[in-house]
């Protein structure tokens, strides 16, 4: 039980510290990390960030991130970078140094080499009077107090501020260049999340077939509508084919609940009125959502007046949306 206390008392001790540290990079957001970000934004150049050991790994993160938001980036590994990677670089490109100490012999040998290409450099580091910081055009600083390693050695807290730092600038690109929901999607086509941000309901329904009746149909026709096109449902119309309402398999159970006449129920009789729509320009994501506040299965597909079939949970499900 002991062992347990001190495992949970390490692990918040650990949350904490890190906690705490990205909080105090509110402090150091200064005219540095704004100049930065203007002069990303006004280069025609790409953003290449570099590092070594953890600090490389970072800076490999925040390539993905930039990447993924519309700032086009680069991954060069600061020690790969004196053995011919420098050669991806250019004039106008910004080079991001990732370096805790600022001070390692790389970023020392890396430095003037990247001056003398006449590339501007942002330093990410945490100590301000480093090597690194004293040369760079723009310094983002992510300083912190301990790592959260006990001895004070292992880079836990250093990375954590160099990540948040990253994101920090990565965010401040993407909403000064007005990156979209759409744009993110352009970037993301695969998998689920691609899915939520560019799947529409038009692309679901265009696979279903769709099933409608009349107001005055009798109860089989009903029942053969819903069976045949497998929906679990059906759209019930009038005589200028407006939709007037909908009946799913669970009316038709509640309906035959109550032993009525079934030979005189009409469509009109079990339908649900006014029922629950969207359009078919509608992302599929936002039909997930209507179902989920009204505890639906199914939404009648709309275009303008005109139906055009129906959304179902389980297409959801089938795109691996839900």
């Amino acid at each position: 039980m002991n062992l347990v206390k001190n495992i949970k008392y390490t692990a918040i001790k650990v949350f904490q510290n890190e906690a705490e540290a990205v909080k105090g990079l509110i402090s150091f957001i200064d005219d540095d990390f704004e100049g930065c970000v203007n002069a990303i934004l006004s280069s025609k150049g790409r953003v290449v960030i570099t590092g070594i050991g953890k600090s490389a790994i970072v800076a490999n993160k925040i390539v993905a991130t930039l990447n993924s938001t519309g700032t086009p980036s680069l991954f060069m590994h600061a020690a790969d970078a004196i053995h011919g990677d420098l050669g991806m670089i250019k004039e106008e490109d910004f080079v991001i140094c990732v370096s805790k100490s600022g001070n390692t012999p790389e970023i020392k040998v890396l430095v003037p080499l990247l001056k003398r290409l006449g590339s501007k450099l942002i330093a990410l580091v945490s100590q301000k009077d480093s090597y690194l910081a004293e040369h760079a055009d723009f310094t983002l600083y992510a300083g912190f107090e301990v790592e959260a390693c006990p001895n004070n050695l292992a880079p836990t807290t250093s990375t954590t501020v160099q990540m948040a730092m990253g994101d920090a600038l990565a965010i401040c690109l993407l909403e000064s260049r007005g990156f979209t929901a759409a744009d993110f999607a352009k970037f993301h086509p695969g998998g689920s999340l691609g899915k939520r941000l560019y799947l529409t309901v038009e692309d679901l329904v265009a696979r279903n077939q769709v099933p409608i009746v009349h107001a005055d149909a009798y109860l089989h026709e009903v029942i053969v509508e819903i069976s045949s096109k497998r929906l679990g449902a059906t759209a019930v119309v009038g005589d200028d084919k407006q939709l007037l309402g909908i009946i799913t398999d669970g009316d038709l159970r509640r309906m035959l609940e109550k032993d009525p006449n079934l030979t005189v129920v009409r469509a009109s009789d079990i339908m649900t009125a006014e029922p629950k729509t969207i359009s078919t320009a509608e992302y599929a994501i936002h039909a997930l959502e209507i179902m989920k506040e009204f505890n639906i299965t199914q939404l009648v597909a709309m275009q303008e007046s005109r139906i055009m079939g129906f959304v179902h949970i389980h297409d959801l499900m089938k795109e691996g949306i839900v």
